[in-house]
């Protein structure tokens, strides 16, 4: 299945040459050319990864970024017109995935893209042998070995497995599982993620996928 780019550039010409040659080696490309729509694009719409300019009208590539982490784990590369903005962006540990400094070779952004995608697959498989989860089922496997969980436990490891290495508090993680904004209180969440944890280590004691964050929440482990 071909994998989806987003391309956010104001650089009309830019971002055509580098949407061909990407479309060229088997990717889907969209483009954006201002800061302002990109947040709302992406929970409108599947994409595998971002390269994001730094430069935008409307909304900065920075602040677009600090967004996307809030609700997504989608790799993204940073593109910058100056290589001491790299510096200073290394320097901030945003987390994004790979800077690219233009002038740059549209070849070369098609390897480094491929290098990223090929890595998230690679860490993915890597979950997926300890952890296999079937949304339309509800089956959780773990190291192949069935789990009994309750509608409640499933939605939270879902929601969990699908945004990994972030962290959510305990009120994010209630109006996730409760639509029906019923009234619960933080140590239902608490009560959730303990029986969550303890049906796990039941199948494999050395798994352990639910890291608490001191004061904060909660977050995926593996």
């Amino acid at each position: 299945m071909p994998q989806h780019i987003l391309i956010v550039e104001d650089e009309h010409s830019l971002a055509q040459v580098l949407s061909e040659y990407l479309s060229q080696s088997g990717f889907i490309t969209h483009i954006l050319n201002d800061g302002l729509s990109v947040v709302s694009w992406v929970k409108e719409n599947s994409v595998d990864l971002i390269i994001l300019d730094l430069m935008l009208p409307g909304q900065n590539g920075l602040d677009i970024y600090r967004e996307l982490r809030t609700f997504t784990d989608i790799p993204v590369v940073m593109a910058t017109a100056r290589v001491d903005e790299i510096d200073r962006l290394v320097g901030l540990e945003l987390g994004a995935d790979d800077y690219i400094c233009k002038p740059y070779s549209p070849r070369e952004v098609v390897v480094r893209v491929k290098n990223i995608l090929r890595r998230a697959t690679d860490d993915v498989k890597t979950v997926d042998k300890v952890l296999s989860i079937n949304e339309s089922t509800m089956q959780v496997l773990v190291k192949g070995k069935e789990v009994s969980l309750t509608r409640a436990e499933f939605r939270l490891l879902s929601h969990f497995h699908q945004h990994k290495d972030q962290v959510f508090s305990r009120e994010q993680l209630m109006s996730q599982i409760y639509s029906d904004n019923r009234i619960v209180t933080d140590r239902t969440i608490d009560s959730h993620i303990k029986n969550l944890r303890r049906k796990i280590q039941n199948v494999d004691a050395e798994v352990d996928c639910i890291q608490s964050i001191y004061g904060v929440g909660y977050k995926f482990a593996l």
